[in-house]
């Protein structure tokens, strides 16, 4: 709840304590003379609620309760009606604005909860691990969402589901791109969506450098991420595409001595760069080699593509 006004933190505190006692909790209160005031509420099942009232006008209730079925969902859900109108009836018209969160599900045989690389917490409907496994790089993961289909995780890192065709074609150049006879480089895009989609455009030539160096990404997505990339993963090597499972830098660099060109370059890599060496300890040190290196081997008229 943010009030409008200062909260009586005294008030606030009488006027919600009989709603706990109702439910047979025990109280504990603390009380800052300047910080207002935490009360406890514990119920015999182990469940409970923490009640913050702050000064200022900003009262938090938080409830964890034990029970995982419909009758405790609905409990749950009942006695946070009951805070909200005996919140209403104390303040009238002087709660600027009130927001309930759904509940958190912890400890859960299937984690729903993901963060993406910003740093804002996400939850899916994940309904299944599809595959779990840890490579000698990385955890790789690739779990089912009802609303998004597989989704392929890579150490926690959120990298694409079935359903991100869009974010495909955009990094790719919204479809404005014609690749028809040309000499494309993929840095990175392991799970092969890229990859897949340039090679319906009939170029000369694709070469995708899988720079997470790990063939348990591509065994992975092959098998269970395939409306993401087809059959472009079943051989490392196609009538107008080669697959290269080795670390990015040195292939960009031997490229860059050899003169060789392209028309393309599409940097797909993850959002937290995996280190192999000393000059990967800085993630934008990182950023810059790349992009550096990119640049020695895209052509004087050539386009370069990134997240």
């Amino acid at each position: 709840f943010s009030l409008n006004l200062a909260a009586d933190c005294n008030a606030v505190l009488k006027a919600l304590q009989p709603i706990f006692q109702e439910q047979g909790m025990t109280e504990t209160v603390h009380n800052w003379e300047d910080h207002g005031y935490l009360a406890t509420y514990i119920q015999k099942n182990g469940s409970f609620a923490n009640l913050r009232i702050h000064p200022h006008g900003l009262v938090l209730v938080d409830l964890q309760s034990y029970n995982d079925h419909v009758k405790g969902r609905e409990e749950v859900d009942q006695l946070l009606n009951k805070v909200e109108e005996r919140m209403k009836e104390l303040f009238h018209g002087n709660i600027k604005r009130v927001k309930r969160l759904p509940a958190i599900l912890r400890g859960g045989v299937i984690d729903r909860y993901w963060p993406t690389a910003d740093g804002r917490l996400v939850e899916y409907d994940i309904d299944e691990v599809v595959y779990d496994e840890d490579s000698p790089f990385q955890n790789i993961k690739i779990l089912h969402s009802k609303q998004f289909g597989n989704i392929l995780i890579l150490s926690g890192d959120v990298n694409l589901a079935e359903s991100d065709l869009a974010y495909t074609k955009a990094i790719m150049g919204s479809g404005k791109e014609d690749y028809t006879g040309k000499e494309v480089l993929i840095l990175g895009g392991g799970d092969g969506g890229i990859l897949y989609e340039i090679v319906k455009l009939k170029p000369k030539m694709v070469t995708m450098v899988a720079s997470n160096i790990d063939q348990m990404v591509i065994d992975g997505c092959k098998k269970y991420m395939r409306k993401t990339c087809g059959d472009v993963l079943d051989n490392l090597k196609g009538e107008c595409y080669q697959v290269l499972i080795e670390d990015c830098i040195p292939v960009l660099k031997r490229y860059a001595k050899e003169g060789r060109m392209f028309d393309y370059v599409i940097n797909d890599l993850t959002a937290v760069p995996i280190s192999t060496s000393p000059e990967e300890d800085s993630t934008w040190e990182f950023l810059r080699l790349i992009l550096d290196l990119s640049m020695k081997v895209l052509k004087q008229d050539g386009k370069y593509f990134t997240q």
